[in-house]
């Protein structure tokens, strides 16, 4: 049997506004409005997960997600993940839906860069996990393997494999003074595959490579 497991394109197009003056965002931001009121993914599955973001006024208003074996489907207004509103485009949010259990929500504010990334259960009950530091692979400059998501608290890279949940981290050595507004000041760019983590970071006002050979367990 086929793995239902995967990350794809989404079924439908955006395109958000969103100019600035950075080169590195200029790559990923595009000219425009929505042409669509909702982005859906879905994967291949008996019970039809799925998850979805309704737009209004150029802007995520809310995102809902559900499977067939819920007796409701769960909403949240979409700043309720991102602690803010923000913008993005049709390569700026990207999913992963592990079968009935969870999906993972990836995606940028096109305005700065900032990276979000939240993992959302499908259990009633379930928890939601949010990070507003996270090193999305929707940044030009942040490599990131597409079965991983990454995020740093400013002295560390965490990194989880979204299908397994196994992770691992690698330490700057000491807590630096990154914005997770202009992440680019201090962290300039990574590196991450599900074996090794390489940054360059600034450190005591010097710009300084990392590295570590990693295991996700």
């Amino acid at each position: 049997m086929k793995s239902t497991l995967g990350l794809a394109l989404l079924s439908l197009v955006l395109i958000v506004s969103c100019k600035s003056g950075d080169k590195a965002v200029a790559k990923v931001c595009d000219e425009g409005c929505p042409a669509v009121d909702t982005i859906r993914y879905t994967i291949n599955h008996p019970l039809k997960p799925e998850v979805y973001v309704s737009m209004k006024g150029c802007l995520p208003d809310s995102i809902t997600w559900s499977n067939e074996g819920m007796s409701a489907f769960h909403r949240l207004k979409f700043s309720d993940l991102t602690g803010e509103d923000i913008q993005f485009n049709k390569n700026g949010i990207r999913f992963f839906i592990k079968d009935t259990s969870y999906v993972w929500m990836l995606t940028n504010n096109c305005s700065n860069m900032q990276g979000y990334c939240s993992k959302i259960s499908y259990s009633m009950t379930g928890k939601i996990f949010r990070r507003n530091s996270a090193i999305n692979n929707i940044d030009p400059k942040y490599k990131v393997d597409e079965s991983l998501v990454a995020y740093t608290d400013r002295g560390n890279i965490f990194v989880e494999d979204m299908a397994t949940g196994n992770t691992a981290m690698m330490t700057f050595g000491k807590v630096t003074d990154l914005d997770f507004n202009a992440m680019h000041e201090t962290l300039d760019s990574v590196n991450i595959t599900p074996t090794h983590i390489w940054a360059k970071v600034l450190i005591d006002k010097k710009w300084t490579e990392i590295q570590k050979d990693i295991r996700l367990e």
